[in-house]
């Protein structure tokens, strides 16, 4: 291959949507979650409320700005999904003591014993995913995708492409 031309393996002229990685990234991706919803369905959770509970439980977010930030959610939305969080009695809000415009989210015994299965759910629907799969190409396809997913990475930082 000649380096002052790098692969490009799709054309603008004669694009197939079905053999974009794209495309099949998409696809698979439903199917995940489709079958992760039943899945999560088993115990009492939708997606949209395990996301939320799991970001309390691993520390990565404890406001509900934070939760809308890490899953690319409408504050608004993040806040009524909150709301039956709360209701279902699987969140406690809190408000800050140092700065009282702050509401920091807690679960409740009910909420840590709800997400304490997510790992197991998680761990299972990606094993069956890639049944058949050896070891090697389990870490080869995470090596690929952690390459595309840089790629991204550079072009939402407005790096200049090769």
């Amino acid at each position: 291959m000649n380096p002052a031309r790098p692969f490009r393996p799709y054309d603008g002229q004669r694009y197939d949507v079905s053999t974009s990685v794209g495309h099949q990234l998409l696809t698979l991706l439903a199917l995940m979650r489709r079958e992760l919803e039943q899945r999560m369905a088993e115990h009492g959770l939708t997606d949209a409320q395990w996301r939320p509970l799991w970001l309390i439980k691993t520390g990565t977010a404890t406001t509900a700005n934070e939760i809308a930030r890490q899953l690319d959610i409408d504050a608004g939305a993040i806040t009524r999904m909150l709301d039956r969080l709360e209701c279902k009695g699987l969140i406690e809000r809190e408000r800050s003591e140092s700065d009282r415009r702050m509401v920091h989210l807690r679960l409740t015994h009910e909420g840590d014993a709800a997400v304490r299965q997510v790992p197991a759910v998680l761990a299972s629907l990606n094993n069956d995913f890639l049944d058949g799969f050896t070891e090697a190409e389990w870490k080869q396809l995470r090596k690929l995708l952690a390459r595309m997913q840089a790629n991204g990475v550079a072009l939402q930082a407005g790096e200049p492409k090769p």
